[in-house]
């Protein structure tokens, strides 16, 4: 096994841990946050949106020793089969992700969300959604110490969607003090879930308007030079598909992907023209300093830098339009080690380390990507 490199002195950045949405999927992230909380990068500041607010949540509100436990605690809970049918192995089933699915739509998932009962549905005003989470909170409550998460040992962020207004909404741990219902608010997706109150507003699911919260932490002032673990859960790369199923699992994918493709491309040019105006700032004569035109550019200038490591979960094959709500214990098992070896492989590349050219004012790596199109001979 190749070694992880140490990471030297001089590379001072601080390390941030962006966690996108994506529903059971999300057990890949936790497989990366094992490999890290074992590294010489272990995040100072974790941000989600949906599912990945909850393992945020989760890492944030426990001490570094007891982590990685508490997400296995989430996951083995979440991944207990509801269904009346008895847990078969994967090799004696034709579609275990759609069964699970099945399973979940029908029965609901424990320790997480559950089917609204009928008369609900008969009586009185109808719901605004076909599940109560109530059960979430308690879940939370149990396994997260939101004390310890605002008593600001980690910087936290989740984002969420305000249901009247339709704008984006970030709850930080630096700003306001984090409850259950902030972490809940990130991953209330509708019509699945129902919206979360805080403070007298409603608040749906971030991924509505953004999948990422690394725009957040990049754009957040004042600003440090942070090396950003980006752990997305939809692939942008995929094959045609040859039936329905495929064609509304690709489509998931593209458009869960796209926001974090587009705003990965957008962060890059904005922090390499902050960078660039700073350096040109540095060469301009003193009357031109002062300039009005002169003193309004220098406004978005930066002397930081910033470098995004991206790990994106890639199954080998496909999942089905559903894979986002099977929490089968076997898939989750696998996305698990999935996301503790492509975090290995990432790792042991460190292509961060590299020095950056003057004129770089961020620099993205994709190492499992750059690996696939330009495998390593071991002859």
């Amino acid at each position: 096994m190749t070694s992880i490199p140490k990471r030297p002195a001089s590379y001072d950045k601080c390390v941030a841990l962006v966690l996108q949405g994506g529903g059971a999927l999300g057990s890949y992230q936790a497989g990366v946050y094992e490999t890290l909380s074992k590294s010489d990068y272990l995040p100072d500041w974790v941000a989600g949106i949906s599912i990945g607010a909850i393992n945020a949540a989760i890492i944030a509100g426990n001490a570094p020793e007891r982590r990685v436990q508490r997400l296995h605690d989430f996951w083995d809970g979440v991944t207990a089969s509801q269904a009346p049918w008895p847990v078969l192995p994967s090799g004696l089933l034709g579609n275990v992700h759609g069964l699970s699915a099945l399973s979940a739509a029908l029965f609901g998932q424990a320790g997480f969300f559950t089917p609204r009962p009928a008369m609900e549905w008969l009586l009185g005003p109808t719901p605004v959604s076909l599940y109560d989470t109530s059960v979430l909170k308690t879940t939370l409550e149990a396994l997260v110490d939101f004390d310890r998460i605002n008593a600001r040992e980690m910087r936290f962020s989740v984002g969420a969607v305000n249901v009247r207004t339709g704008n984006f909404a970030y709850f930080d741990n630096a700003e306001i003090a984090i409850r259950p219902e902030h972490v809940m608010a990130s991953g209330a997706l509708p019509p699945g879930f129902p919206p979360v109150e805080i403070d007298g507003e409603l608040y749906w699911d971030g991924g509505l308007v953004s999948n990422t919260p690394l725009q957040y932490v990049i754009d957040y002032y004042p600003r440090r030079s942070r090396l950003t673990f980006q752990v997305d859960l939809f692939s942008a790369s995929g094959q045609a598909p040859a039936n329905l199923d495929e064609v509304c699992e690709r489509d998931k994918d593209i458009r869960y992907s796209s926001r974090t493709r587009a705003g990965t491309d957008i962060m890059r040019m904005a922090h390499d023209l902050r960078h660039n105006i700073n350096s040109l700032w540095e060469n301009l004569p003193a009357e031109l300093k002062e300039t009005p035109e002169a003193r309004f550019l220098y406004e978005f200038s930066c002397v930081t830098t910033m470098d995004v490591a991206t790990l994106i979960y890639r199954p080998t094959r496909r999942q089905g339009n559903s894979k986002d709500i099977a929490f089968s214990r076997e898939t989750m098992l696998q996305r698990w080690d999935q996301g503790r070896k492509d975090s290995r492989t990432t790792l042991e590349a460190s292509p961060w380390l590299a020095p950056m050219e003057r004129e770089e004012g961020a620099r993205t790596f994709d190492v499992l990507l750059d690996l696939a199109r330009h495998p390593v001979s071991t002859g």
